[in-house]
């Protein structure tokens, strides 16, 4: 008989650790997965350990480097970790989890439901099983699964609020997909690895997103860089058209001379921002922006905030940003 893989699972709270509460469900400690385990338990070794305990709506940059530490300490002897996550800020968890590790030399595999597991109509078992099949593959890689789907995690987006298939996979093709074959994996979309496992946990929350909308009031860069922010991600329209020339852009040229990152990215979820296709774009560039190509804005906001938090300056952060480091950008 086959050995047993042996998989930890590091619990944050969120829909499929909840119960009903006075005040509506309310995330509780592993206790809740307990049932489910003892199913899991057949196939695999689990040990399983707590972390934090939040509606992930609550969990920030600290959290963050909570998770990444407990990840980068613990995954000695385990052949994979998944990582149990709210939903409503799991890509953002995940997509910051991948360069704070990078080279992770275990699949670390995050999940979650829209329903908590205490319903009988819970999609949190068949998430489970999918997560935790994919940590046993020994594929490293930080990634999320979900409705019988694996990506990337710095590719994943939240697109429904309700509805079980919640992720997708942005610009980028699947890891993993459950058939009638069981969990097949797609060897070319996993992410390359290219240094020894390292911690680098240091990320800056001095980074603000805007999203562009029509007659913004270009004051804002002024605004944001009294403010103290490092870093703006602009989401802009199409392929990167911004609709402040004029105050707009004296205001982006004062933010990228004052050493602030100003990253641009599309509010076009599937596709890629071009910014020498129109002029708007190319005066941008002119200006020192950078580009955010096909980046969910997940992933742009957390490498940016990675970038800054590790001390890259604004040529380093340039670079980076034209580098994929673990699948996040197609180059």
């Amino acid at each position: 008989m086959d050995k047993k893989k042996r998989i930890l699972l590091l619990t944050t709270g969120g829909t499929i650790a909840s119960v009903p509460g006075g005040e509506g469900l309310e995330p509780r400690r592993s206790d809740v997965m307990e049932r489910e385990l003892e199913q899991l338990r057949t196939y695999y070794d689990i040990t399983v350990e707590d972390v934090i305990c939040l509606d992930s709506s609550n969990i920030s940059p600290e959290e963050w480097k909570l998770i990444a530490r407990a990840i980068f300490e613990k995954r000695k002897g385990f052949d994979g970790i998944v990582v149990s996550h709210g939903t409503d800020t799991m890509a953002y968890t995940a997509s910051a989890v991948t360069f704070m590790l990078p080279g992770i030399d275990v699949p670390v595999v995050f999940t979650g439901s829209q329903l908590p597991l205490a319903d009988m109509l819970s999609d949190g078992p068949d998430n489970l099983r999918t997560a935790f099949a994919m940590a046993a593959t020994g594929k490293p890689g930080v990634f999320l699964a979900f409705d019988r789907k694996v990506m990337l995690g710095c590719r994943a987006v939240k697109v429904r609020a309700s509805g079980f298939s919640a992720f997708a996979s942005i610009n980028a093709r699947y890891v993993a997909q459950v058939s009638n074959r069981g969990l097949v994996t797609q060897d070319a979309a996993l992410p390359e690895k290219k240094q020894e496992a390292a911690l680098r946990e240091e990320v800056s929350s001095n980074v603000f997103l805007l999203k562009l909308t029509p007659g913004l009031n270009p004051a804002v860069f002024d605004m944001l860089a009294a403010m103290g922010y490092r870093g703006i991600v602009v989401e802009a329209f199409g392929l990167g058209g911004i609709n402040v020339l004029n105050k707009g852009l004296r205001g982006i040229r004062r933010c990228v001379e004052d050493g602030i990152s100003v990253v641009v990215t599309t509010q076009c979820l599937y596709d890629s921002a071009d910014l020498a296709v129109y002029q708007v774009g190319s005066r941008m560039l002119q200006l020192g922006v950078i580009q955010g190509r096909d980046m969910t804005s997940e992933a742009a906001m957390t490498k940016l905030m990675w970038a800054i938090g590790q001390g890259y300056d604004q040529e380093g952060i340039a670079r980076l940003f034209a580098t994929s480091l673990a699948g996040e950008i197609t180059v």
